[in-house]
């Protein structure tokens, strides 16, 4: 089977990371794969050192649909079976989703063009999601949430829209001791540091961070004067975010780190994940790293968080934006070690029946190969 990915982004996130992995075990089952991504992209340089099949495009210039974007785009889809391409949201009017479907229409390929999402963004047209009439398409849903509302909200058929849960690497992500002795060791923080937060993703306004400011100012203030969050990752926001700490007067409270690829030692060094997006989530993979670790989580309330994030049982929720909500959750959490040591042990033996990462790709090529039946 010939699979082709599809990212329309020069930067690299748990999306990424994960097209990457997929990518790496399809070639592992003597599948054959084709990434298409922008030039001198996260992705493209990742992608080559794995033997699979690289195209790339101008990511500016292709928003004009152009000719020669049209040419490098039929190129990489025209030897697919199925191809998979991540919602993305659109820009100065361009999609890739659609303009992959206008590609396949107009060039007459066979392809089956499978637009993949874990978010639900109220402004998102239909054709995101269904591009073009007269090709073969459907959608993967990696959410129960996404799929209700593909199907409520959009009018998606039910029998286009699957949903196929994203996994994580269980066997990488078990603690133990010598992960716990390198992370104390790389991420140092004050030695009376407690409860030690941990926020891992890109730095960018969708995600947060000022919320979880203010939730580490409440407590800090208050019931948990050394309350510690660390900051891992990189984006645009990252300047101002770091001024920020310095004008709230929490340069003792929040430590940032760079992006790292070794997620799993991050994880040994926290008590808990808190996830404080404000909107475009799915089913966060750093959700599903940090249960699998053992560590509990307090996340805002959306799409398919809940659907890992029992209220209670593997930690608690909070609505986007709500910095009280986020400090009481943390609180309620810290407050009671013995609960906080069993939604551990919920958390990791909830995502490792379900949501384990090998399993969840086998369910992806299941599904391409119905597709092609």
């Amino acid at each position: 089977m010939r699979i082709c990915f599809i990212e329309d982004t020069p930067l690299h996130g748990g999306t990424q990371i994960w097209v990457t992995e997929a990518n790496r075990y399809f070639l592992e089952q003597g599948e054959q794969t084709t990434v298409l991504c922008p030039h001198d992209s996260w992705m493209a340089d990742e992608v080559a050192k794995t033997g699979a099949r690289v195209v790339t495009y101008d990511w500016d210039k292709v928003t004009s649909e152009d000719e020669e974007s049209r040419r490098v785009w039929a190129g990489a889809l025209g030897d697919a079976d199925v191809a998979v391409c991540t919602v993305h949201p659109p820009r100065n009017g361009f999609h890739c989703s659609v303009f992959a479907g206008k590609v396949i229409r107009e060039a007459g390929l066979r392809v089956h063009l499978l637009p993949k999402t874990g978010t639900i963004v109220p402004e998102y047209l239909r054709e995101y999601y269904i591009p073009a009439e007269g090709i073969n398409t459907s959608v993967i849903a990696i959410a129960g949430f996404t799929r209700n509302a593909l199907i409520d909200t959009y009018q998606v058929p039910e029998d286009q829209v699957t949903l196929v849960y994203q996994g994580t690497e269980t066997a990488r992500f078990t603690p133990s001791k010598e992960g716990r002795a390198k992370a104390l060791k790389r991420y140092r923080l004050p030695e009376n540091a407690g409860p030690v937060l941990g926020c891992i993703g890109s730095f960018e306004e969708r995600k947060g961070q000022s919320v979880l400011f203010e939730a580490v100012a409440k407590l800090a203030a208050g019931p948990l004067p050394n309350v510690h969050a660390m900051l891992v990752g990189d984006g645009p926001d990252e300047a101002m975010l770091k001024q920020k700490v310095v004008d709230m007067k929490l340069d003792n409270n929040i430590t940032f780190f760079p992006f790292t690829r070794e997620p799993d030692i991050v994880f040994e060094r926290l008590d808990i994940t808190v996830l404080s997006s404000l909107y475009k989530e799915g089913l966060p993979n750093v959700l599903l790293e940090s249960m699998a670790m053992g560590v509990p989580v307090v996340s805002s309330n959306m799409a398919g968080v809940p659907e890992i994030v029992i209220e209670g049982e593997t930690g608690y929720l909070a609505e986007p934006g709500d910095a009280a909500e986020l400090a009481a959750g943390i609180e309620k959490l810290w407050s009671d070690r013995d609960a906080l040591v069993r939604m551990g042990r919920n958390a990791r033996e909830l995502v490792t029946s379900q949501h384990d990462k090998h399993r969840q790709f086998e369910a992806f090529l299941n599904h391409f190969r119905s597709l092609l039946k």
